[in-house]
């Protein structure tokens, strides 16, 4: 149950919460059933822009956060205040703000990592929980950097994120070149027809005045997150989970989606769309709004668990 007034819809604003200031995109009538979006890297809360008004008109109270080192929000200048108890913390003040007991928590890759552990960590504030191209995972047996090392070798992107400084310094040096290679696959390329040059410029004018330190910072806690989590050995999401996923995403070459049901022991489904990569909300947004919307209208307004 949630109480509040009414939004009007796609309403920017600032939230105070868990020692940080969060820019929200609002949409939606404060008081019926809660809806957070959590995006990834290097992304933004308008990563959404799809997703808001459709979820809001579905009668859904919608809140879209830069997540923290990320666009309008605070960012933090110690990388220990990325880790995934801050990350997690962040959405449950959110859900504390907004006067609700419970949210549907969905995310698109880091954000499903957010996603996902906050089923986990704080399962009593989870009413459902979906993920987009990075599915549910079991807890690694050792430590995620030792992993990358011998499986993948030392080159492995996530290993170049590790130290502060020249990855900040490389992703930075060219933004609009490293927006438009995450985007389109390579910066000298052509834009694919789901993202214009005007949608493009929103990510380089941010990004051009913050930098990547936060994001990547993100990833300067895998092992500090892995630590300081041993609880989830036994944890499992019992609420209703929803992987949503790219058969094109080279995502699911590594995350293997095929152990999701070893950690989500609820109500589970999974849905695979064919020809979508990795930025699968954008590239197809109809298909994936019709899945959320599917998902939600069972499991988001109390359905059955």
């Amino acid at each position: 149950m949630c109480f509040g007034e009414f939004v009007s819809t796609s309403t920017p604003r600032s939230a105070a919460v868990n020692g940080v200031q969060l820019q929200l995109v609002e949409a939606g009538r404060a008081g019926d059933p809660l809806v957070i979006l959590a995006h990834g890297f290097p992304d933004l809360a308008y990563t959404w822009r799809h997703q808001i008004d459709v979820l809001a008109a579905a009668g859904f109270h919608v809140l879209a956060p830069d997540q923290r080192g990320y666009g309008g929000s605070s960012r933090p200048e110690s990388v220990t205040d990325y880790d995934i108890h801050a990350l997690t913390g962040d959405l449950v003040a959110l859900i504390d703000q907004a006067g609700c007991e419970r949210a549907v928590v969905i995310g698109h890759d880091w954000g499903a990592m957010v996603a996902w552990h906050t089923a986990l960590l704080h399962p009593e504030r989870v009413a459902a929980v979906a993920g987009l191209s990075v599915p549910p995972t079991p807890r690694p047996r050792s430590r995620p950097t030792q992993r990358w090392r011998e499986k993948f070798g030392e080159d492995f992107y996530m290993l170049r994120f590790q130290e502060p400084g020249p990855a900040d310094h490389a992703l930075a040096a060219d933004v609009a070149a490293t927006m438009r290679g995450l985007l389109a696959g390579d910066p000298t390329a052509a834009l694919p027809d789901w993202i214009s040059e005007a949608e493009l410029d929103v990510y380089i004018s941010e990004f051009s005045r913050t930098g990547f330190t936060g994001g990547l910072n993100w990833y300067r806690n895998y092992d500090r997150n892995w630590e300081t989590t041993p609880e989830l050995e036994t944890a499992r999401i019992t609420a209703p989970a929803l992987f949503v996923g790219g058969t094109a995403d080279p995502i699911l070459g590594f995350m293997r989606p095929e152990r999701a049901t070893e950690v989500a022991t609820g109500p589970y489904r999974e849905v695979l769309i064919e020809g979508a990569g990795h930025w699968v909300h954008q590239e197809r947004p109809e298909e994936v709004n019709r899945v959320l919307l599917d998902f939600l209208a069972e499991y988001g307004k109390g359905g059955p668990r």
